[in-house]
Formats: C-alpha cells, sequence, structure tokens
C-alpha cells in the first residue's frame, strides 16, 4: 500500500554526484521505481558511494557506479539484502 502511495505523489528525488570531472547532478523519478529510489537516496544519505568509482563506462551510453568491489558485482541494499525489480 505504501509503494501505491509513493507511486500516486509524483515525487524527485535529487542527487548531486561529485567526480573527479566535476558534478553530476541526478533526478530520480521515485513515483516510478519507489524501492529503488528509497535504496539509493538511503545509501547515498549513509555516503555509501563516497569514493567509488565509476567500474564501468561506455561512452554517450553509461556510466556505472555503486559497486564496493568495483568488479561489477554489486553491493548490499539499504536493507542488506536484494528487493524486487520495479519494472
Amino acid at each position: 500500500a505504501r509503494l501505491k502511495i509513493l507511486r500516486g505523489l509524483g515525487k524527485k528525488g535529487y542527487v548531486r554526484l561529485e567526480t573527479n570531472l566535476g558534478f553530476l547532478n541526478l533526478e530520480i523519478d521515485c513515483d516510478l521505481v519507489p524501492r529503488a529510489a528509497e535504496n539509493f537516496l538511503g545509501l547515498c544519505a549513509q555516503g555509501y558511494y563516497d569514493g567509488l568509482l565509476f567500474h564501468r563506462v561506455v561512452p554517450g551510453a553509461v556510466a556505472q557506479s555503486g559497486d564496493p568491489n568495483a568488479d561489477g558485482t554489486g553491493g548490499d541494499s539499504l536493507w542488506g539484502r536484494p528487493f524486487p525489480d520495479e519494472f
């Protein structure tokens, strides 16, 4: 029920990442993916991503980070366990 309410709010979250190449401003669609948004924003607030590398960069397409091992195997969620996909 909580996630259904969140989806109806149309709320956005905002994060400003500081990289060695400058700042990256992100807008998070909390209404579309409330679990993923809560996870990402919560981990940001805890400093989880501080100092992590972008371990995968495809110019013009994607930059991937958030993996404490920097090898693409992933890390912990805010809740310490996996959570279901929302799409």
